[in-house]
């Protein structure tokens, strides 16, 4: 069966966007080497990807252009060579190549594409859909990148999850800029 796992990046208080659902701060300093090396490597397009509406604009607005041809060569192609899983209610199409588009619920989807043969999948961004996919029990893996900025307030990938789950850490990363990639696994 397919697996699930997430990657976001968070600030030390757990958020994954400020208040005003901006993500640079995300960003900021993401191009020290040692970063960009970690990057490179987990973006050679063997995951397919799943993204939210407001992730795959953000997302498709800037991977195939040749801005990010030139800043990042390697993770571009991966992202654009990736499969890619669209939720969406207001979307009538996607363009970004190998991307299909659903409009159906995603616990649903996801449950019904993991029975399926292909390769396994991580969610980008989408809080909205972490937090369902996690209330329905599907995401095998979270993957977080945290950022050493303390933001005060914004939104959990995880809110209205229920239950109480529990992780497993199964690896980590500390790197010399302050982040720490950490991930768990699901045990409960």
């Amino acid at each position: 069966m397919r697996k699930v796992s997430v990657f976001n990046s968070v600030s030390m208080d757990g958020y994954y966007t400020d208040a005003n659902n901006d993500m640079r701060w995300a960003h900021e300093g993401g191009d020290d080497p040692e970063v960009m090396e970690f990057t490179k490597g987990n973006a050679q397009g063997t995951n397919a990807l799943v993204f939210g509406r407001v992730t795959y604009e953000m997302m498709a607005a800037f991977w195939p252009t040749p801005e990010a041809a030139k800043q990042m060569p390697d993770v571009a192609k991966g992202m654009n060579d990736a499969p890619k899983y669209v939720f969406s209610r207001t979307l009538d199409k996607v363009t970004w190549s190998n991307s299909t588009l659903l409009k159906e619920d995603p616990a649903e989807a996801i449950t019904r594409i993991k029975r399926m043969p292909g390769p396994d999948m991580t969610l980008l961004g989408s809080g909205t859909i972490v937090s369902q996919l996690a209330e329905a029990k599907l995401i095998d893996e979270v993957l977080l990148m945290v950022v050493p900025v303390v933001l005060g307030s914004g939104k959990s990938q995880f809110a209205n999850v229920t239950g109480k789950p529990w992780w497993k850490m199964s690896r980590s990363k500390t790197f010399k800029n302050g982040r720490v990639f950490v991930a768990y696994g699901r045990i409960s």
